[in-house]
């Protein structure tokens, strides 16, 4: 008869998985990815009031639409230029100098 751990073995994926170092990854960085994220809801809050697409804020940022897709999921690590054409070009304020 089959034990349970034999029949968990059957479901084991052949390469192993690396969800503690993306874990322990998040842990170390978790400061600007917080950061990140709030400036990704910023821009989507203005997507959304405005109606632009992905490929319009790409267009006005002058980076490819995959860029702004990559930016809205809150896990890019966006320069100051970049962050200052995101103000300058949305209008909105994503950081503060302070």
């Amino acid at each position: 008869m089959e034990t349970a751990v034999e029949r968990l073995r059957r479901y084991e994926a052949p390469t192993p998985s690396h969800w503690r170092e993306v874990a322990e990854w998040r842990r170390a960085n978790r400061s600007w990815l917080i950061r990140s994220q709030a400036i990704a809801m910023k821009i989507l809050d203005k997507m959304q009031e405005q109606r632009w697409t992905q490929a319009k804020v790409a267009e006005m940022l002058g980076c490819s639409q995959q860029y702004v897709s990559r930016i809205v999921k809150g896990g890019e690590n966006l320069s100051l230029e970049m962050l200052s054409r995101i103000e300058d070009a949305l209008e909105i304020e994503v950081f503060s100098a302070t």
